[in-house]
């Protein structure tokens, strides 16, 4: 039987995908091919009446959460259309909905939604500190259902149903979770963990006890033991994370990855962007793959590919999340109009807008979007809200970074560990420029052509920066070479080595790159 393999992108709450997983390594191949065929179908409603239905679970939401503190004082009781809701209800961040989080958290119900949430999951700010994100009764059910969706698109569109068998894991963090006043609080991926059945346990790597180890070089060293000589079918994780599992096999056993699993058919990786690990993945596994991106967050299950042979992630609307999007460049601006489904255009870069049946209400995620299609409606991530460099008015974001490293990399067959770009704004001499800092696994023969290469990418990408280096503004960008495992080092001083922790690809200012400073070569 040939060897499947699949990698499906994400981010922590892909934990889900693996919990149907294992759930479906109890079903028989033909009957989890004929229940995806049967899902497919069922999905075709929601991905061709979207913009209606979009409307219709807002209303329902609003007139759900009528009673609640929140929807008392923004006069739920009287909104009758996206545009009332608009009007009442401005743009949130944490800090905004934090009150309300911290009533929650000190037992208060009613507050953001119609009960206490089920669950917080705790993910780290940068400027509220940790985040408490709810989790309701009813949003936890969507949060799987979208990892259903997604795997039964595949099943039913590949005719895969093998992968289901075979020993499973997920580089997650700890399961632990604390209480805030009887909700049970944790990383998402360790909620996940209490939600399989314990007859699914022994299809469940790693052990319960290495799981909980928090070091993370300690807890990879620790799978590796457990993990080299079983029947891996399925292993998933982010992929900085998973490149440092699979060189740490490929050093103890001199094997590549399918070969030393010649049963694996499935890898889910997400939290970034795959494209720029493509290269160093396939050189580790040994072969080809499928990729099917997914974009969960705590927040809720947004979207996944269904469709394999084009770029785009299918939008859940249908899911429990209501959508508005704001263009990028008003983004933060007073008076910035925020567009339903409806409104948006093709291949424009928005800042997206939620409404869950958790409780959050008009909150801004900081990712950014643009649309690939609108019948159905499939999604590019293009970056964070967060996350960009226009320190000179260029303002470029993470999609252009990582396209043009995709391109250049492809070009000169290198291959790139990670990297950061951050603005030099004061150089010793010259013009002020762009600083690529980059760690190389394999490093082009030419290292000035690859450099010319990046610039004329980046140019190809962003007309504000082709603008400014056409003008003598900028000088064309510049390149460090960093040492072999710098990012990981500095993940490790910053305290952000291992789970859902990532290294941001840009920056507007050098705050990381100066840090990075001392591992140039």
């Amino acid at each position: 039987m040939p060897i499947h393999k699949l990698i499906v992108q994400g981010s922590s709450s892909i934990s889900f995908l693996y919990l149907l997983l294992l759930m479906l390594n109890f079903l028989k191949k033909t009957a989890a091919k004929i229940w995806a065929d049967r899902h497919v179908k069922k999905t075709e409603d929601f991905k061709h009446n979207a913009e209606k239905k979009q409307e219709e679970l807002l209303l329902s939401l609003v007139q759900a959460a009528g009673k609640t503190l929140f929807g008392r004082e923004h006069d739920f009781a009287n909104i009758r259309s996206v545009i009332e809701f608009q009007e009442r209800v401005p743009v949130a961040d944490y800090e905004d909905l934090k009150p309300y989080i911290e009533k929650v958290k000190k037992g208060q119900r009613n507050i953001l939604w119609t009960e206490t949430p089920e669950y917080f999951a705790k993910t780290s700010g940068t400027t509220s500190g940790s985040k408490y994100i709810p989790i309701s009764k009813e949003g936890m059910p969507y949060q799987i259902a979208g990892a259903q969706s997604a795997l039964f698109h595949y099943i039913a569109k590949k005719g895969n149903a093998d992968f289901v068998n075979g020993k499973m894991i997920f580089l997650q963090g700890s399961p632990e979770l604390e209480e805030v006043f009887g909700i049970k609080t944790g990383r998402l991926s360790g909620i996940v963990a209490h939600h399989i059945p314990g007859y699914l346990q022994k299809n469940r790597l790693p052990s319960w006890e290495t799981n909980m180890i928090e070091d993370w070089e300690t807890k990879v060293g620790k799978i590796v033991e457990e993990t080299e000589k079983e029947n891996m079918t399925l292993i998933s994780g982010i992929p900085p994370w998973l490149i440092m599992y699979f060189e740490k096999l490929i050093e103890r056993n001199e094997k590549k990855i399918t070969e030393l699993f010649p049963n694996l058919q499935l890898i889910i990786t997400g939290g970034v962007n795959y494209e720029p690990y493509r290269e160093k993945m396939e050189e580790l596994l040994g072969g080809e793959v499928d990729i099917v991106q997914t974009f969960p967050a705590s927040e809720g299950f947004f979207a996944f590919q269904d469709d394999y042979t084009r770029d785009g992630l299918l939008l859940l609307t249908d899911h429990g999340i209501f959508y508005e999007f704001i263009a990028l460049e008003e983004y933060g601006k007073p008076g910035a109009r925020r567009l339903t489904l409806k409104e948006t255009e093709l291949n424009k870069d928005y800042a997206l807008v939620l409404t869950t049946n958790s409780g959050l209400w008009a909150y801004s995620i900081g990712d950014v979007v643009r649309f690939i299609s609108k019948n159905p409606h499939r999604i590019a991530v293009s970056g964070r809200t967060k996350h960009f460099t226009s320190a000179f008015g260029e303002h470029v974001i993470a999609f252009e970074v990582e396209e043009s490293m995709k391109a250049t990399v492809e070009e000169f067959r290198a291959q790139v560990t990670e990297f950061h770009l951050a603005p030099q704004v004061n150089p010793e001499e010259g013009l002020p420029y762009h600083e690529w800092l980059i760690e190389f696994e394999k490093e082009p023969e030419d290292l000035e052509k690859f450099r010319i290469k990046l610039d004329q990418e980046m140019r190809k990408r962003n007309t504000y920066y082709n603008d400014l280096v056409s003008g003598n503004i900028l000088q064309p960008l510049m390149i460090s070479k960093l040492s072999k495992n710098a990012f990981q080092e500095y993940a490790k001083s910053a305290g952000k080595l291992g789970g859902q922790n990532k290294i941001p690809r840009l920056a507007n200012d050098r705050t990381i790159a100066e840090t990075l400073t001392q591992y140039k070569i």
